[in-house]
């Protein structure tokens, strides 16, 4: 079995629609069906099984069922960086990684897992070394926290464990994700409801609209999984973006020709996150590049058009 948690979310469902893609008839779905909604993201995929996350756990504890595992690719998080209730986000993010983790190096099953580039927060280099981490909130100290945690205690195991800090993943399948999705999926919205889009004004010395992020096509953090999966030797905790930040105004411009109309219209920056955002990310890449990972990564207009093209068309 291949066991995708997280797998009724935006990348667990794009990570099992590629594996089924392969040929995998054995992908396994476990979430939480709570927000009965994520649905629509798995119902056209051929999956061999779903489980109930807390089902998942219990069925962990059968070593029969444990010894049919080829990989666990732990997407199952809350992924809500505006959320402040620290017990719920330790224990779904952090907790629940340990308990599939040990589960794993026991019995030597790889182990691809989800972090984040929020573990960065107010760093202005991220490359992949405990001085350049400082989360923002407590979405991204969840992050961090596992990671420290599996470079103390797995990263020489015998199994592969990786962790994929993933940077502003955009593209099909988000749009459960309310508040939380893209402003690529948010940007499109706008223009085909009110034919603007509107943007941020300028704060921390960035122009309108120019604040920098490094947004990445899912499609691309799929494949970079899938590269993991198929070089078992290589375990550590690596960046997953462009390495190639762009601005929202990039994207913007990228929705605008998509639709071939629509203007840019900006708004104040909004107090609740000053201190708390992110103007700027860039993945270094030197780490996964010099793994050997050779996925290539979209830029920002051709990542949205093909977006947009799915969802749009």
């Amino acid at each position: 079995m291949h066991i995708v948690t997280g797998g009724a979310g935006f990348v667990g469902s794009n990570l099992a629609r590629d594996l089924i893609a392969r040929g995998y008839d054995d992908v396994v779905i476990v979430d939480d069906l709570s927000d009965g909604h994520k649905f629509v993201n798995f119902s056209d995929l051929a999956i061999a099984d779903y489980l109930d996350k807390d089902e998942f756990l219990t069925r962990m504890e059968d070593p029969g069922f444990v010894a049919g595992l080829k990989a666990i690719f732990h997407n199952g998080a809350c992924s809500t960086t505006t959320e402040w209730d620290g017990r719920y986000m330790m224990e779904n993010n952090y907790g629940y990684s340990q308990v599939l983790l040990h589960h794993c190096l026991d019995h030597r099953v790889p182990y691809i897992y989800a972090s984040s580039a929020a573990v960065y927060g107010a760093s202005t280099d991220f490359s992949e070394a405990p001085e350049n981490e400082k989360p923002l909130n407590v979405y991204g100290y969840s992050k961090l926290q596992f990671d420290r945690y599996v470079r103390r205690v797995a990263l020489d195991a015998d199994s592969q464990v990786v962790g994929l800090r993933y940077f502003n993943v955009y593209g099909p399948r988000e749009q459960h994700k309310g508040s939380m999705a893209s402003v690529a999926f948010h940007f499109n919205n706008q223009v085909r409801d009110d034919g603007e889009v509107r943007l941020f004004e300028g704060t921390s010395g960035y122009g309108d609209g120019d604040q920098l992020r490094d947004f990445v096509y899912v499609d691309d953090i799929c494949a970079v999984n899938l590269w993991f999966l198929d070089n078992p030797k290589v375990s550590g905790v690596f960046n997953a973006g462009t390495g190639r930040a762009q601005t929202f105004n990039d994207v913007a411009n990228a929705v605008i020709a998509w639709h071939g109309s629509g203007e840019i219209r900006y708004i104040p920056f909004p107090e609740h996150l000053e201190g708390a955002y992110q103007s700027y990310t860039q993945a270094d890449l030197t780490a996964l590049r010099g793994a050997g990972c050779d996925v290539r990564f979209r830029p920002v207009e051709d990542g949205v058009r093909e977006y947009l093209d799915v969802i749009n068309g």
